[in-house]
């Protein structure tokens, strides 16, 4: 816990970038229990369920070949304030839709505010490497990922409140106000990093990553890895195990919050742990284990109280995962690319994100077992680790100095 203190008190951008995410995260995970609620309470069916947690990942699929080029000719700080501003305006009118004959409005809603939520967060993770480097880098991105998680915790489970106690206008007004916060932080935040604007020509540039990447094939398998965590977009399987199976022993809303904010309460203590223990040698071992958690998860999700205890120990393996897989991309990527690639990398993970909550719903329609489901999901973690040994011996992977 130290180095993250030391890190964030030596690097006031950064300390004042992980202000802005944890607010702006916090807004973007507070409404989910409200939008899950809302779809449960007019009887939406699971493929609704679905399209609505696959349209959370979908726009930053359709983005990313824009986004990585308006990423190296754009400033930062505006562009975060345009995508906060959007999502302001998004949020505050979910609180139109009431009915399900409105809910291709509420398609369009999450469509739009996702987008400009993961468009913030590629922003941010395109700048880390542009102002830190080797360990410093991981610890970064160790902080952003319990940021993340914090947030996820918070704002499910304070939401679920919320949204139980006063109604789901109530969440979604309070979170547009969060956002507003965010927006008067990002007016006031200095930048103060050596900016090249790419002038090129958009097609060029989009050409340009593309070939860096075909012709990089170690940034390319690191992109898939990377993705592998993406299986773990698991927003439609709590919604529906809290709709089959939690509901007579607690409210839906908050069914989803408290499983929720119990994976992310693994999410923040696992870097804690595993963060001076993680390296290239080991990491294979961690894809197994993450494997091992979402079983341990298939096996105990019909039992409300068991399935909390085995999401903690599934988001205790996944934060460092993600953080780390991370990190191996960006220390493996030419500084010229950094917008494009992150962004591209982006896209892929989202992209499975949004195919596993499709495949969720489409798997509960046919009737197949929530506990099968989680278990497909286990083995492909398990796939991801001899992926990964063939990848280590395969090519030269820089160890993180």
């Amino acid at each position: 816990m130290n180095r993250y203190i030391t890190l964030l008190r030596n690097e006031p951008l950064l300390r004042r970038l992980s202000l802005i995410q944890l607010l702006a995260y916090f807004g973007a995970w507070f409404s989910n229990v409200a939008i899950y609620t809302l779809l449960i309470q007019m009887g939406a069916d699971a493929k609704t369920i679905a399209m609505v947690a696959a349209l959370h990942f979908l726009p930053g699929v359709f983005q990313a070949p824009f986004s990585g080029v308006i990423l190296d000719r754009i400033h930062p700080k505006k562009l975060m304030i345009l995508l906060t501003s959007i999502e302001i305006a998004c949020t505050l009118t979910l609180i139109r839709v009431d009915s399900v004959d409105l809910v291709w409005l509420l398609y369009l809603l999450v469509f739009i505010r996702m987008g400009a939520s993961s468009f913030h967060f590629t922003v941010e993770m395109s700048l880390l490497p542009r102002i830190l480097e080797g360990k410093a880098l991981q610890a970064a991105n160790e902080i952003h990922s319990m940021i993340w998680s914090i947030s996820y915790t918070f704002g499910m489970t304070l939401s679920g409140l919320v949204v139980y106690w006063i109604g789901i206008r109530a969440a979604f007004l309070l979170d547009a106000a969060l956002f507003g916060i965010v927006l008067l932080l990002l007016f006031s935040l200095e930048i103060e990093i050596e900016f090249i604007r790419n002038g090129g020509k958009i097609s060029d540039m989009m050409r340009d990553a593309f070939s860096y990447i075909r012709q990089t094939p170690i940034v390319l398998h690191l992109m898939l890895l990377h993705a592998v965590i993406g299986f773990t977009a698991f927003d439609a399987l709590v919604a529906l195990a809290a709709k089959h199976y939690y509901a007579q022993i607690v409210a839906v809303s908050l069914g989803i919050g408290l499983l929720n904010a119990a994976r992310a309460v693994g999410l923040v203590i696992g870097p804690m742990v595993l963060g001076h223990w993680i390296n290239n040698r080991r990491l294979g071992w961690l894809f197994l284990a993450g494997g091992g958690a979402i079983s341990l998860w298939a096996s105990t999700i019909d039992n409300f109280y068991g399935s909390l205890g085995a999401s903690v120990v599934v988001g205790f393996v996944t934060t460092t995962l993600w953080s780390y897989t991370y990190t191996l991309l960006q220390h493996h990527t030419n500084s010229d690319f950094y917008g494009r690639v992150i962004a591209y990398n982006d896209m892929v993970f989202l992209l499975i994100g949004a195919a596993v909550s499709f495949l969720i719903g489409y798997l509960a329609s046919l009737g197949i077992s929530l506990p099968t489901i989680t278990f497909m999901i286990a083995g492909v973690f398990s796939l991801a680790s001899i992926y990964y040994v063939w990848i280590r011996k395969t090519y030269n992977l820089k160890e993180l100095e």
